[in-house]
């Protein structure tokens, strides 16, 4: 029935809930039950069709949407999560779980723990202990010391409605909805594609900076520990001029409404 339906993502979440059932009865040896119906089961189901996440790809319709975060009417939390997702293109989980002892205002940086990524556990293993560091710019210090004194109550960055708990997981994508973007234009994992395309095709920056950015692995012929160290002051250039550039795609679309309404 789930399938007819072409659920088929929630098909396979159905059966890894049985599955851990049925492996738990077995293990705590519940009487009658000898084995997991359904074992094998994903092979037979059908699989769910990966789609790109919607990303805006244009500069002005970028601009567009920066403008109209920076006049969202919801919580300030919210707004400087807004601001924050499409700067530092970070996965929205990662934003939504960042705390502040992990950032460094002085310092205009982000050490985000290697377990809080969306690694492997073999690489959050290897990696234990170790930060992926994300270079802060000083609009994106600025939101955060704007934001300070609002959360430093809780451990988040972005607590939830309980300061002991984290921003929903829905929370950005609603509020790009309110703002009038809908799924197939915009969400918040779209950011990085919106990155990832802008940052090579419109400022130039190597597909090595921007990948390792987005928490990718960049394999380098010269070791990992050169890799780090030579991205790094290219990320944080290449942090600082994103931010830049969208300080100057905001102010193009403004001067282009302004225009238009005075019939310029």
């Amino acid at each position: 029935m789930v399938e007819a339906r072409q659920a088929f993502e929630t098909a396979h979440r159905i059966k890894t809930i049985i599955g851990q059932v049925f492996t738990f009865a077995i293990v705590s040896s519940i009487p009658d039950v000898v084995n997991n119906p359904a074992a094998g089961l994903g092979k037979a189901l059908k699989q769910p069709i990966k789609k790109n996440m919607a990303a805006i790809l244009e500069p002005d319709k970028l601009g567009m949407l920066l403008l109209d975060i920076d006049g969202y009417a919801g919580s300030f939390v919210v707004i400087c999560a807004l601001k924050l997702a499409p700067m530092l293109f970070v996965r929205p989980g990662e934003l939504r779980h960042a705390m502040w002892r992990d950032v460094d205002l002085e310092k205009a940086v982000w050490q985000l723990p290697i377990e809080a990524t969306k690694l492997t556990l073999k690489e959050k293993a290897s990696r234990k202990g170790q930060t992926q560091t994300i270079p802060l710019s000083r609009q994106a210090v600025m939101v955060l010391r704007e934001l300070y004194p609002f959360t430093s109550g809780s451990e988040y960055v972005f607590p939830g409605r309980s300061a002991s708990r984290v921003m929903s997981e829905n929370t950005i994508n609603q509020a790009l909805r309110t703002l009038g973007y809908n799924q197939e234009t915009i969400t918040g994992h779209g950011f990085r594609a919106t990155a990832r395309t802008m940052l090579h095709e419109r400022l130039g920056f190597s597909p090595d900076a921007i990948e390792a950015q987005l928490g990718h692995t960049v394999p380098d012929r010269l070791g990992s520990a050169y890799n780090r160290a030579k991205h790094l002051e290219e990320r944080t250039r290449m942090m600082q001029a994103w931010s830049d550039f969208f300080d100057s795609l905001k102010a193009e679309v403004k001067g282009a409404l302004q225009n238009r309404l005075t019939g310029g």
